[in-house]
């Protein structure tokens, strides 16, 4: 069942790559009629170019008048009620529907998740959390927070390690996922004195599987399934892995093309680069999640193409079906 609210106008492109997204959904899915339904945000030239499913009983076409500017102060976003990204959030509050997704500004949404959909019960801070490729096939590894916070407590931290476990057994159905605190150093005592602290709190808490503390280099080797992080270490690590990929994609192409031998071996090769390629390719994740508020929101990429929006939308419709939010409730109760 699908619940989904969708803010057509954030991102660097505009509403042209969300309706191309929005339509290959619609045309890849079975639809049940009964219980899926779509919400789309967007000025009169998105809704016009969504004419062709406006008459579908799951799709509400609402419109908007502004848009949200990437560079926009965070609170001056939430007065501007015409914008795509406040009329989303309020047809998201209104309606009470699952999910929301925007590829807009990433303080404007964040802001509006705190004070209008507000954290839920028992949450100190709600984190961005997204999905990691490691060096083992088929295994990810997620993260959090990823910069919505620029400093956490230790109690923040703590939770973090909650947090992502609960996502991490959803996501991946493993019951028990191996929750590690990024440090500067593998030994309990490394750190600032936050990280100390969270360290003891993560260790003594009995809903996670903590095993220590885990260097940089280790995030993705495929041992940890959740890394727990303050927003501005997870931030700088997630931009300097993006950043390391192109220049390891564009380094091996380089050589590829640096002879005719290698131009002939990168021939041989080919499947298998492009298998490397769509492993460490971002566009199959589509965004990160806003875990810890009462709905699922997910800030996709702002320079999303329709790939990429594409797959936050599988992730919004993934996340709704299986109750994220409502387990993240459960599992705060527990030993309360």
């Amino acid at each position: 069942m699908s619940k989904i609210v969708i803010d057509l106008m954030g991102g660097d492109a505009g509403s042209e790559i969300t309706i191309k997204a929005i339509k290959s959904y619609l045309n890849s899915v079975k639809i049940d009629e009964n219980n899926d339904s779509f919400i789309l945000v967007g000025d009169n030239k998105a809704l016009e170019s969504l004419s062709e499913v406006k008459d579908k009983p799951y799709i509400k076409l609402v419109k908007s008048k502004t848009v949200v500017a990437m560079d926009v102060d965070p609170m001056s976003a939430l007065k501007d009620k015409e914008s795509s990204l406040m009329v989303a959030v309020k047809e998201l509050l209104d309606n009470d529907y699952d999910s929301i997704i925007s590829a807009g500004s990433t303080g404007a949404l964040l802001t509006a998740s705190i004070f209008k959909i507000k954290r839920i019960e028992g949450v100190k801070r709600p984190g961005l959390i997204t999905t990691l490729p490691t060096y083992i096939e088929n295994k990810k590894t997620v993260m959090l927070d990823l910069g919505a916070n620029l400093e956490n407590t230790a109690e923040e931290l703590a939770q973090f390690g909650l947090l992502g476990s609960i996502y991490y057994n959803l996501a991946f159905n493993e019951a028990k996922p191996k929750v590690f605190l990024l440090n500067n150093g593998t030994e309990e005592e490394k750190g600032r004195n936050e990280h100390k602290e969270a360290h003891q709190l993560l260790k003594n808490d009995s809903r996670i599987n903590f095993v220590g503390n885990i260097e940089g280099r280790e995030v993705l080797s495929g041992n940890a399934d959740v890394v727990v992080s303050d927003g501005f270490s997870g931030n700088i690590f997630l931009k300097t892995t993006e950043g390391t990929v192109k220049l390891v994609t564009s380094l091996l192409k380089d050589a590829i093309y640096s002879s005719t031998k290698t131009k002939i071996a990168g021939l041989l090769l080919k499947s298998k680069m492009s298998e490397f390629k769509e492993k460490l390719n971002y566009k199959n994740i589509g965004g990160a999640m806003l875990i810890g508020v009462n709905k699922i929101v997910i800030k996709a990429h702002g320079s999303s193409d329709e790939k990429a929006f594409l797959s936050a939308i599988k992730l919004a419709n993934d996340l709704g079906n299986k109750k994220l939010v409502e387990k993240v409730k459960e599992k705060l109760k527990e030993n309360n």
